[in-house]
C-alpha cells in the first residue's frame, strides 16, 4: 500500500491513509457512467428512485450493525445518531417510489453490501471503515447530489433531498476536521490502519457495483 506521509519519516495518520489509499476506488466509483449521467442531468426519477431503494437497504443494515457494536471503542469513537440516515431516506422514499418495500427489490449488489457490513461485526475497525466512506461522502459530495437533484427534478424546498440534510450538523466541514482528528487519535497499529483501508478499498467497491447494476439499465432511465 502506498500512502502519502505527514512527514518525511513519520506513518501516515489514519485518516490519510484512508483517503489517499482509497483514491483509486473512490474515483472510479464516482466517475461511473450511471452518476455521471444523474449529475449531468440526463436520468429520470425512476433512476435516482431506485438508487435510493438501495440505499436504503445497506443503511439499514449499517445503522442496526453500527448500534449493536457502539461499544466497541473504535466505533464508539465515530458513531454519532446525528448522522444517521435511514429516517430521512424513508422521507424521501415517499416522494420518489411511494409504497415500494425496498426489501423487495432485486440487487444483487445491494445484498452483497448488506452482507459485508454485518460481516464487519466482528472488527470495529471494519465498520469504521464503512461509516467513514458513507457518511464523509454524504457530508462532502453528497452535498452536491442534493442540490443537483433539486435543479434537476426542479423539486419543492427540501422535498425528496432529506438525506443530503443534516439538521444536527449546521456546518459540515469542522464535523468533518473533528470526525478525522478522532480517527488519528485512535493510535491503530500500522497493520490495522493497512486492514482498514484495505476495507474502505472494498466499501467503494460495493458502491461502484451498486452504481454498476444500475447502469446496466441505462437505457430505461434517459429523461426524455
Amino acid at each position: 500500500m502506498s500512502v502519502a506521509t505527514t512527514t518525511r519519516d513519520a506513518a501516515p495518520t489514519l485518516s490519510a491513509a484512508m483517503r489517499e489509499g482509497s483514491r483509486a476506488e473512490h474515483e472510479a466509483a464516482e466517475g461511473s457512467t450511471f452518476m455521471a449521467e444523474l449529475l449531468d442531468g440526463r436520468l429520470n426519477a425512476t433512476a435516482y428512485a431506485d438508487l435510493l431503494l438501495r440505499l436504503r437497504r445497506v443503511y439499514a443494515a449499517l445503522e442496526t450493525t453500527l448500534t449493536e457494536q457502539s461499544a466497541d471503542p473504535l466505533v464508539a469513537a465515530v458513531h454519532d445518531a446525528a448522522l444517521e440516515r435511514l429516517a430521512a431516506i424513508d422521507a424521501d422514499l415517499a416522494h420518489w417510489a411511494p409504497g415500494i418495500d425496498p426489501e423487495t427489490i432485486d440487487s444483487p449488489a445491494a445484498a452483497a453490501y448488506v452482507d459485508r457490513i454485518r460481516a464487519g461485526a466482528t472488527w470495529g475497525g471494519l465498520l469504521l471503515a464503512h461509516h467513514y466512506t458513507r457518511y464523509l461522502g454524504d457530508l462532502s459530495g453528497g452535498q452536491v447530489i442534493g442540490r443537483v437533484l433539486q435543479r434537476t427534478f426542479d423539486l419543492p424546498e427540501g422535498e425528496g433531498v432529506a438525506f443530503y440534510d443534516f439538521p444536527g450538523i449546521p456546518k459540515p466541514k469542522p464535523y468533518k476536521d473533528a470526525y478525522r482528528a478522532r480517527l488519528d487519535a485512535l493510535g491503530l497499529s500500522e497493520a490495522d490502519v493497512e486492514r482498514v483501508v484495505d476495507e474502505v478499498k472494498v466499501v467503494f467497491g460495493l458502491n461502484q457495483g451498486l452504481f454498476d447494476e444500475l447502469g446496466d439499465q441505462i437505457e430505461r432511465y434517459r429523461a426524455a
